[in-house]
């Protein structure tokens, strides 16, 4: 039962896709993003929220508006330059 709406089971959809299909998925997702509606929402109103921050003068990067995005690491030298 695919989220209790209907379909097949994992299992059952892995058995089933074929390769063609696999990578047919993989080139969409390179091309349009996550597949995952949460993240696309986050996406979506951050790039509103930078679009209004910039507009008065901020300075804020997309990742500011994005808590739940994989963000960079940050270099050690650049972390105490700025915690300082």
């Amino acid at each position: 039962m695919l989220n209790g709406v209907g379909g097949c089971t994992v299992a059952e959809a892995k058995a089933n896709i074929s390769y063609a299909e696999v990578l047919a998925w993989v080139a969409y997702r390179d091309k349009h993003g996550t597949l995952d509606i949460g993240r696309r929402l986050e996406l979506s109103t951050a790039i509103i929220a930078l679009q209004v921050n910039r507009s008065a003068g901020g300075k804020a990067e997309m990742a500011d508006f994005m808590p739940h995005a994989d963000h960079q690491a940050l270099a050690l030298e650049k972390a105490m330059a700025e915690w300082v």
